[in-house]
């Protein structure tokens, strides 16, 4: 596996998982880095003799993969945390997160809230996450200054909040805050529908079409559907082509109503995997659509729910850090692996190039690959919970923690340096999250 170039630094762990072109444990490995893409991947030997570089990265302990991918969240609400969390999910977000949210809400909170949010996935191995934020041109704005690489999602809901009044103004100003980003090659956009908040079928076909124009892709948390809208979409549409037959489970239901939309295509995904059934799995395979998994989110807003045998999600996300806790990658890969019966390897590629595909960026990052952007993390297994390392795979999903993160490392900028941040004050950060408690728990009260 190689490529032409000139190196700027070799990176020689002990162990290599590149994912793709073949998802395995490599020993003995490097991979050659050039103009933030990675150049060569192959035996250190022969690499350190074919690339004129003066700097030689030695990770003799550690494991080197694709950056993780977090294929949902929402970065700012990481100043949210400590919310009480109890399902359902409507419930919730109706009557605890939404009300805390409209207090608190402002483009001070969103700035800092992403800010510490990009910090906290760094340190976990995160090189790239797709965030649904209430004013994402504020989460745009820190994700390119802090320079990962982002999809930033633009609400649209037919009800006023903080970022528009209506749904014509909803798209009026996602589709000003694309022409600004059209060409960033690290911050993307995508279109990312409120149904919580009130969404019509009109509303949802006009987006529908918008995103065609653009080549867009949707993205939106179809348990968050509610159920009169199924009834609407009759009205408006009939019934599809196996839209809805009689006594659809809810999930199946949610799914169809979309399809009768035309929503479901290549390009769009679903959130939400736990009491997802065949029939949802079949209708979003059959049209391209991607199925995104958040199990801790899920599990503490949905309780022990079974899974289908055989369900295999697109990518993996940690939604909100108000229900989850934690921006942690690894945690929502060993949850995964437990839940969907997944090897080690199967986990990690959810992990990286499955969420990459969901988001349409496996041509750039996910696998460790000449050609593609070194987006790359590298965790170390000397503590006693990896050990003995006979695989290096499982050590990582059933014995790591994002603690082990050492270096990070964004199209081919360092991001994380043995276990520091380069582009960000710690100690600022931890005085900020200080002063979001006080002023938090002040509107608590209030």
């Amino acid at each position: 596996m190689s490529s032409s170039g000139d190196a700027e630094f070799l990176i020689e762990p002990r162990w290599l998982l590149p994912v793709a072109p073949g998802n395995t444990v490599l020993e003995g490995q490097a991979v050659a880095v050039g103009g933030g893409r990675i150049l060569a991947v192959g035996p250190a030997a022969e690499l350190r003799q074919r690339f004129a570089t003066h700097t030689r990265i030695v990770r003799e302990r550690h494991a080197l993969l694709p950056g993780l991918v977090n294929a949902h969240t929402r970065a700012c609400h990481t100043l949210l945390r400590g919310v009480a969390v109890r399902g359902p999910r409507l419930r919730w977000l109706a009557e605890t997160l939404a009300p805390l949210e409209r207090r608190a809400l402002s483009a001070d909170l969103v700035r800092d809230g992403t800010r510490f949010g990009v910090a906290e996935m760094l340190h976990a191995g995160i090189t790239c996450y797709a965030d649904e934020s209430p004013l994402p041109e504020e989460a745009a704005r820190v994700a390119a200054t802090a320079q990962v690489r982002a999809l930033i999602g633009l609400p649209i809901s037919d009800s006023a909040d903080a970022w528009a009044e209506d749904a014509n103004a909803h798209l009026a100003k996602a589709e000003a805050l694309w022409d600004e980003y059209r060409s960033d090659a690290r911050i993307g956009l995508y279109f990312a529908p409120q149904p919580a908040r009130g969404l019509s079928a009109a509303t949802l076909m006009r987006l529908r079409r918008v995103a065609d124009e653009l080549d867009a892709r949707v993205v939106i948390h179809a348990q968050e559907l509610r159920d009169d809208s199924w009834t609407a979409a009759d009205a408006l549409h009939g019934v599809a082509d196996g839209a809805m037959p009689p006594r659809q489970a809810p999930g199946t239901q949610r799914l169809a109503y979309l399809q009768t939309l035309g929503l479901l295509r290549p390009g769009f995904a679903a959130i939400g995997a736990l009491g997802c059934g065949a029939e949802d799995i079949q209708l979003l395979a059959r049209h391209g659509a991607a199925l995104i998994a958040c199990p801790q989110a899920e599990l503490r807003l949905q309780g022990a729910t079974p899974v289908l045998p055989g369900l295999r999600p697109a990518g993996l996300g940690t939604d909100t850090p108000a229900a989850a806790g934690a921006l942690d990658m690894l945690a929502e890969a060993r949850s995964a692996a437990l839940l969907f019966g997944l090897t080690p390897l199967e986990t990690l590629r959810l992990a990286t190039l499955g969420g990459a595909t969901a988001l349409g960026l496996a041509a750039q990052i996910g696998s460790i690959e000449p050609g593609k952007s070194a987006d790359l993390t590298c965790l170390d297994l000397k503590e006693p919970g990896c050990q003995p390392v006979m695989d290096a795979a499982a050590s990582i999903v059933f014995g790591a923690t994002r603690a082990q993160v050492t270096d990070v490392w964004s199209c081919g900028r360092a991001a994380l340096s043995e276990g520091r941040l380069r582009l960000f004050d710690e100690a600022e950060l931890a005085a900020l999250a200080a002063q979001w408690t006080r002023r938090l728990a002040l509107e608590a009260a209030a």
